[in-house]
């Protein structure tokens, strides 16, 4: 073997490994999260004025109050796509579920029906539910003399991603076969002008054969929001069906009309806001949108994502461990960079996405592997104490000392409970030490049991003495949590002698306050142990409460 061949070999295998894991990686979505956080956080700033030709009928709380007790009749439907038509909207997709005769008339689904025909370009939803309980699902579509009326039926499936947010589509789905259009596909689809031939989208396989009481999906895309709820012009169906909204306003528009009154319809999460949900009628507006102008995003197939992550990492890896390179961490910070930017200008320029975590966190493993395994060392850090498996005396200090300060800044109340067991000493002489460390771990899961929230902190200082961090909880609540906690312990058959009262108890001390600048961790634990003191004093097997501060 000539010199320096086996190096440039183990490079060549380094560079090799980290293009398959790359590919793993992106393929298999195991980074989804990363990807889900970083598609948001620049698609939430990227939104885009809309053009104005979609337009919100809301049926909202001011609709209601007005026209009464939901549902309404369809006469009124009817009336609405009348007024509709007089104002020469273009479609209108009538995003309603009207599987049921109306229960005013069979006149009035007549009516409807005949306004339907008058306006055309008329689009209503197919939906999905089963007949039954724990029967298959089927589709429900209008009742015949609607559904005959109707120009196109489209599908309202909204995809929610692992989270709960709406951040892509189907463009097509349906049981067993995928033959309904998207809603808003369905309406434009009426007009040869703006249909899309063939549709975007990331294909289904063509082996994947769906069953008949599958719901099959395909043309998947994501959504490009115009921005976050409320974007949209909206106007209130009341006023559309009493003529304050001109009909300038609404002529060769695109219509939507939807429930968005308080507990009629349910919202959804977006990409464009953290705490706001939309719509379903929003929703629908924007789809329409984004199909209308040609905005919808398409992530790029599998294969592909896998060639240009694996193509990455093997010229930057190859490249990181050159002996000729003093420059890795440049090199790995500059492709990361260039991995995150890359996405982001194939999502400006193309609509096409990329989804670059995977490629990011294997530049991360390849350069950054002793940083990762301290910050892995560093959460899985147990701070945990052995015998009982709560929170040791160090966790305690650090959790209590972050919640006071969490608690400062947002105003919200701490509770501390300091607990004691009473008559431990009488029960180890009794049983041993062996028995004393079995109580202590039965009563470690008596506490733990009710610090349930995901900021509660069950902990042993050591000896018999625990304590409780109860972050956001008032004293009513504290005192909950203590009641129960005794209430527990008085269940477990703990006695160190004969009678009846030789039991191991529980004393607890509570303290909340709602901290100020000047509470310190000493002022919190001071309290709590006063208030402990008092419990013992006063006859143990209780709780006592030091409630200080500005509750």
């Amino acid at each position: 073997m000539k010199p320096g061949a086996l190096p440039k070999l183990l490079r060549g295998a380094a560079a090799l490994g980290a293009a398959a894991l790359a590919a793993l990686l992106t393929v298999s979505g195991a980074t989804w999260r990363l990807d889900d956080f970083f598609y948001d956080l620049h698609l939430s700033h990227w939104g885009y004025t809309p053009e104005g030709d979609v337009v919100v009928v809301a049926i909202d709380d001011r609709s209601l109050n007005e026209l009464g007790q939901w549902p309404w009749p369809r006469d009124i439907h009817a009336q609405m796509l009348d007024r509709l038509g007089y104002a020469g909207v273009r479609g209108v997709a009538l995003d309603l579920v009207l599987a049921e005769p109306d229960r005013s008339g069979d006149e009035h689904d007549r009516a409807l029906a005949a306004s339907m025909r008058r306006l055309g370009r008329v689009a209503l939803p197919v939906v999905t539910a089963p007949l039954r309980q724990n029967a298959p699902p089927v589709e429900v579509l209008p009742t015949p003399v609607i559904a005959t009326a109707a120009s196109t039926l489209g599908h309202t499936d909204i995809e929610l991603d692992a989270e709960g947010t709406a951040r892509g589509l189907y463009l097509k789905a349906g049981l067993g076969d995928a033959r309904w259009s998207a809603l808003s596909l369905a309406l434009i689809s009426l007009d040869a002008g703006v249909a899309r031939d063939p549709l975007p989208g990331l294909r289904r396989p063509a082996s994947d054969r769906g069953s008949p009481y599958q719901w099959t999906r395909d043309n998947y895309v994501r959504i490009r929001y115009a921005g976050p709820p409320d974007t949209f012009s909206q106007v209130s169906y009341a006023d559309v069906l009493s003529g304050q909204v001109p009909a300038e306003l609404l002529r060769d528009r695109w219509v939507v009309i939807g429930v968005t009154a308080t507990g009629l319809a349910p919202r959804y999460l977006t990409p464009m806001s953290e705490d706001q949900r939309m719509h379903g009628a929003e929703y629908q507006a924007n789809v329409l949108e984004m199909l209308l102008h040609r905005r919808a995003i398409v992530p790029l197939a599998p294969w592909w994502q896998a060639l240009l992550a694996a193509a990455m990492l093997l010229a930057v890896v190859y490249t990181m461990v050159n002996p000729r390179l003093q420059r890795p961490a440049l090199i790995a910070g500059g492709a990361a960079l260039l991995a995150a930017a890359g996405s982001i200008v194939l999502l400006r320029l193309t609509d096409l996405w990329f989804p670059p975590a995977g490629t990011i966190a294997t530049i991360g493993l390849a350069y950054l592997a002793w940083l990762i395994g301290h910050l892995r060392h560093w959460r899985r850090e147990a701070n945990v104490d052995t015998l009982t498996q709560l929170g040791n005396r160090r966790r305690f200090d650090h959790v209590l000392q972050r919640e006071l300060a969490s608690a400062r800044r947002t105003r919200a109340p701490l509770s501390l409970a300091l607990i004691d067991v009473d008559h431990f000493k009488a029960y180890n002489d009794a049983h041993g030490h062996r028995a004393g460390d079995k109580l202590l771990q039965k009563i470690a899961a008596v506490i733990a049991a009710h610090a349930r929230r995901p900021r509660d902190l069950p902990a042993r200082f050591g000896g018999d003495e625990f304590a409780v961090i109860l972050p956001d909880t008032h004293v009513e609540g504290a005192a909950q949590v203590a009641d129960a906690i005794l209430a527990d312990m008085r269940k477990l058959d703990a006695r160190y002698g004969p009678r009846e009262d030789q039991r191991v108890s529980l004393s607890v001390g509570l303290y909340t306050c709602v901290p100020s600048p000047h509470t310190h961790v000493r002022t919190v634990f001071d309290g709590a142990d006063a208030a402990l003191y008092r419990a013992k004093e006063n006859g143990r097997d209780r709780r006592e409460a030091a409630r200080l501060g500005e509750l």
